[in-house]
């Protein structure tokens, strides 16, 4: 006799699928590329597409080998692009998020709704007038071409100020005013590390983003030396045509530069965790 299924358990068969469909919707990609990057140039376009090869050693050493560590360079370009601009984008918007959600002043509500215009708007149409810009002030091929467009994140600002209006209370600081702090100490010694699980959620958001993004630094930069991995790599794609060992440096290079996030994200957890936990404790 079948066992018959209780009405909430088949409630729960569709979004189970949906979820397993979209998981290797973007599994897929992933296993192929690390797949891919064990062939030899030879192997790649001649075998099985998920087939693994024997040659990801000698795609390794010819990666880093590539014009005297021309990779090493573009990963240490987008470390600088993504560590330092990210780190100071989230200092800015939780510096903004706080401002927005414990101060009142005029047009503060006109200033987040042009805040979450901002959000609605596609970084790809910013990015012919920050060139502009960046022209205006000679810094088109410099490195702070590709770090001052990023610093402000209407995104990160819109999330900073809903943590800060949901975790640092107005009786906290009111009973800190009444002691005497200054709102530079009371922001420094209270709102900053009741924001931190938040500050760590935009860093990691503005991290990724920039790490990935192409477009900008691909607009702004002629230099081969100041490329980030993304620009890096549309290049090795672009020789392809004319020299097919290209695409598996491409290939291995897109899997070497999905370990960083990796390691970033596992790192980051445990901050999501101890508020989690801090949570549990205040309720």
């Amino acid at each position: 006799m079948k066992p018959h299924l209780l009405p909430h358990q088949r409630a729960k068969i569709l979004p189970t699928l949906v979820l397993l469909v979209g998981a290797l919707y973007c599994l897929v990609p992933v296993v192929w590329v690390i797949t891919a990057s064990t062939k030899s140039s030879a192997d790649l376009f001649s075998t099985f597409s998920f087939a693994p090869g024997t040659g990801l050693l000698d795609n390794l050493r010819d990666l880093f080998a590539y014009g005297d560590g021309q990779f090493v360079r573009w990963a240490a370009n987008s470390a600088l692009y993504a560590v330092v601009g990210s780190a100071a984008s989230t200092l800015i918007s939780t510096l903004a998020g706080y401002a927005m959600a414990k101060y009142e002043f005029r047009g503060r509500g006109a200033l987040f709704y042009a805040i979450l215009a901002g959000v609605l708007v596609p970084g790809m149409t910013l990015a012919v007038p920050q060139y502009l810009i960046m022209s205006e002030l000679n810094l088109v091929g410099s490195y702070w071409s590709v770090l001052l467009p990023g610093l402000i994140s209407p995104f990160g600002i819109y999330l900073a100020r809903v943590y800060a209006l949901s975790s640092v209370p107005d009786a906290t600081l009111e009973a800190a005013r009444i002691d005497g702090a200054s709102e530079y100490r009371i922001f420094g010694a209270i709102g900053l590390p009741m924001m931190l699980p938040g500050m760590v959620t935009i860093f990691m958001l503005q991290f990724v983003g920039t790490w990935n993004n192409f477009l900008l630094p691909y607009i702004m930069l002629s230099d081969e030396s100041k490329f980030p991995i993304t620009v890096g790599l549309y290049t090795l794609l672009f020789k392809g045509s004319s020299e097919p060992a290209m695409y598996s440096l491409a290939i291995v290079g897109a899997a070497v530069s999905v370990i960083p996030l990796v390691a970033l994200l596992l790192f980051l957890q445990r901050f999501w965790r101890l508020d989690l936990l801090s949570g549990g404790l205040k309720g």
